[in-house]
This record gives C-alpha cells, sequence and structure tokens, in this order.
C-alpha cells in the first residue's frame, strides 16, 4: 500500500491536502497517467502549439502521434491488401463506385450525375458491393 496526496492529482477539487493509502497498482497508474500528461504538455510547448487546436490544420495530430510498432504497422498492410483484394473481386461498376464513393469522397448525387444514371441506383450499387466484399472477407479470413 502506498500514500498519495490527492491534491496532487485533483488540485481544483482537493484544496488541502488528503492524504490515502492505495493499492501498490494504483499508485503507478496515478503516476503513469501524471508523466504523460506533463509528456503532452511539453511536446505541446516544444511544437510551440500554444493556439486552439481546433483549427483542424492537423498539428494536434502531428504532437500527439506516436509511431507504430512493426506488428501494426504490418497489420495495417495485411488489412489494406485484404481490402484491396475485395474491391478487386466485386464486378467493375460496384468497384467504381465503391472507390469514389469512400476513397475519393464523392458524393452519390456526383457519381449518379457522371454516369448520367440515378442516385438510387448508385446508392444500391454500393449497399450491394458492400456485401459482397463482407461475403469476400468472411470466407477468406
Amino acid at each position: 500500500m502506498t500514500k498519495i496526496n490527492l491534491r496532487d492529482y485533483y488540485p481544483d477539487f482537493y484544496t488541502a491536502d488528503c492524504i490515502i493509502e492505495v493499492p501498490d497498482e494504483v499508485a503507478e497508474t496515478l503516476d503513469s497517467y501524471k508523466h504523460t500528461e506533463a509528456a503532452y504538455y511539453l511536446r505541446r510547448y516544444r511544437h510551440k502549439a500554444y493556439y486552439s487546436l481546433d483549427r483542424g490544420d492537423g498539428i494536434e495530430k502531428d504532437i500527439l502521434f506516436v509511431s507504430l510498432s512493426p506488428g501494426e504497422i504490418y497489420e495495417r498492410k495485411v488489412t489494406t491488401e485484404q481490402l484491396h483484394a475485395a474491391i478487386a473481386s466485386l464486378p467493375d461498376k460496384q468497384a467504381k463506385r465503391i472507390y469514389a464513393y469512400y476513397f475519393l469522397g464523392m458524393s452519390k448525387n456526383t457519381i449518379a450525375k457522371t454516369e448520367g444514371v440515378s442516385k438510387a441506383v448508385v446508392g444500391e450499387a454500393i449497399v450491394r458491393g458492400l456485401r459482397n466484399m463482407e461475403k469476400f472477407l468472411k470466407k477468406y479470413l
């Protein structure tokens, strides 16, 4: 059992010292969170990120980005390959519509106007394509 001062962790709530005994695991977890938060503030200071991070310019992502482990990189690569294989297994029109909608960010209306069909046809093709992709991925996973 370790003694901690709750005022150190919750300064807005505890205005006076409040010392309690907690299991060692809890004390280690609280210290870990405290160090993680301090590291975040240090990264924010070093990258001069003093302004609002709601601007949408990606700075918050950049300073908080933690490099991926080799296992995570491999897992993403395999997942991407499986996704591309599933798209390749679709009929040509379904694959093009899914690619345009999800990867290029085109709306269903835009795709429909480009191909000269109705929005409903594009929506149905996308839904059918996703179902076919699901069947393909279930079969090979």
